[in-house]
């Protein structure tokens, strides 16, 4: 039996991959729009401790420096984006919109004096957050959500370590990691139950009617085996169920 709750959140609609597809659509008309005319927009990149470079907050995460960057965090991005949405629903947009705002802000305050760009601080928000929040919940299909988030993204929290590699932001990936951290424990989402029911849950279970309880004693020996005639009974109902057979005609006897 699937809970009420479940079906509620857990529904798949349009927004699902829209909101994931447009994100992309405009990174990658940036970096193609920027590339064609040599706008040189990547100097609209966070640039810490500049007030100039506070623009960066809102622009940095749609700038690429080049295609291997640009393309490495399509596919992650896209991923998770998806994922945030359909298991988390009603904070998905604040994720989105305040983790760029607050992981942004963040690189601005801790960065290094260079120009910060690129998608990944946003996907540092979300791995970061879905994880979290996953283990938090201690809702089993959220819970594996999340270890499926490790096995895929696990190798991520190298990158938030200085002097992994210098061409890096490990700063905005450090940013990313703490926002979602933070919005993991802050966000507040619906309190999901197991979606199965057993029969010894329900209120109104009696152990002395239960076909299987009836066997066993208050201490639990086993007592009161079923005799042949009952067993011989189940067994001629299951036999009395219709039996159906389906013919596949194929003109071609090779097949």
């Amino acid at each position: 039996m699937r809970h009420n709750n479940e079906i509620n959140h857990f529904k798949f609609s349009p927004s699902t991959w829209i909101v994931p597809t447009f994100l992309l659509v405009v990174i990658w008309f940036v970096f193609y729009v920027d590339n064609s005319f040599n706008l040189d927009l990547n100097n609209h990149g966070i640039l810490p401790r500049a007030f100039s470079g506070l623009q960066g907050v809102i622009f940095s995460t749609f700038l690429h420096g080049d295609l291997s960057h640009i393309a490495n965090n399509s596919l992650p991005l896209f991923i998770l984006t998806t994922a945030l949405i359909y298991f988390y629903r009603e904070v998905s947009l604040k994720v989105l919109v305040y983790g760029i705002l607050f992981s942004g802000n963040i690189t601005w305050i801790i960065g290094r004096e260079s120009y910060h760009i690129g998608a990944s601080g946003l996907i540092y928000v979300l791995v970061s957050f879905i994880f979290f929040k996953g283990m938090m919940t201690k809702y089993y299909r959220l819970m594996a959500l999340s270890l499926a988030v490790v096995v895929l993204y696990g190798g991520m929290i190298w990158y938030v370590f200085p002097d992994v590699d210098h061409k890096i932001s490990w700063e905005g990936h450090l940013a990313g990691l703490i926002t979602g951290f933070v919005f993991a424990v802050k966000f507040k989402t619906p309190d999901y139950v197991k979606d199965i029911q057993y029969e010894w849950e329900k209120p109104n279970f009696n152990p002395q009617e239960d076909a299987f309880m009836k066997r066993f004693d208050e201490n639990g020996n086993f007592v009161n085996p079923p005799k042949p005639e009952e067993i011989m009974v189940e067994y001629e109902e299951i036999l009395s169920e219709p039996v159906k057979y389906i013919y596949v005609f194929k003109e071609n006897k090779e097949e």
